[in-house]
């Protein structure tokens, strides 16, 4: 199965849509493109470069779906579908077209747990694009009711620069390239670890940490400060403090 990643974004964060087509541009083969569905997007354009893989992918979606407007872009391919709930079956139908590779999901905030509710739409993980400075408690509260609902789940603390976002958008960012998505964002949020990576030689500090997984990083500070609290002698009851 064909991972299905859904992009939105908390509160006022821009860069969602970028960072959504960064993620179809990293899940690509040249044989095998990455697909963007756009909810509520502007119908997409073709550029003069695509791959011979993403060209085949535009000719699926307009044979299956032809009321919908469709575009192979680089490597990958583009679907704009409209807001309105009956749209979900366009989504329905794309998914299985996209054959080994990744379709990314990129919709609005308020849609986000109507597709989660919706058949037939197996999402496999959630990014969130989130201004932590100004949404942090907001992004922790998302990422942990989406983690209750077994939804893998990932935030991109910071937007992509101008120049690569311009690149993701025309499907041209490989997984690799210098201002793209995080390496270990993208293999969380895709589902690729790698076996022989051990926490022990994780070169991520705790700013990071708090950056992709608030949550977590939430929860543990939680903790931490309740174990100190009881170090201190701060939970104990007020009287029997007294009497002493």
């Amino acid at each position: 199965m064909s991972p299905v990643v859904v992009v939105t974004r908390v509160g006022e964060a821009a860069g969602s849509r970028a960072a959504a087509a960064a993620l179809a541009c990293a899940g690509s083969d040249p044989d095998r493109p990455g697909l963007l569905i756009d909810v509520g997007g502007r119908a997409p354009r073709p550029t003069l470069v695509a791959s011979a893989g993403a060209r085949e992918l535009e000719e699926r979606l307009a044979a299956h779906l032809p009321g919908h407007r469709s575009a192979s872009r680089g490597q990958a391919c583009h679907l704009a579908v409209g807001e309105d709930p009956l749209e979900l079956d366009a989504i329905r139908a794309a998914l299985p077209l996209v054959r080994d590779s990744v379709a990314a999901i990129h919709l609005p905030p308020a849609l986000l747990h109507p597709l989660l509710a919706e058949p037939g739409i197996p999402v496999s993980a959630v990014l969130l694009r989130a201004d932590l400075d100004a949404d942090r408690a907001l992004a922790a509260l998302a990422a942990r009711d989406l983690a209750a609902l077994g939804v893998r789940v990932r935030v991109l603390r910071r937007p992509l620069a101008w120049v690569p976002a311009r690149r993701a958008l025309f499907g041209l960012l490989p997984a690799d390239a210098p201002g793209g998505l995080p390496s270990r964002l993208t293999a969380g949020i895709l589902g690729k670890h790698n076996p022989l990576e051990h926490r022990c030689y994780d070169d991520r500090n705790d700013q990071e940490d708090a950056d992709t997984d608030p949550a977590g990083t939430a929860q543990r500070q939680r903790r931490g400060d309740e174990g100190a609290g009881r170090r201190r002698g701060l939970h104990r009851h007020p009287q029997r403090q007294a009497g002493r």
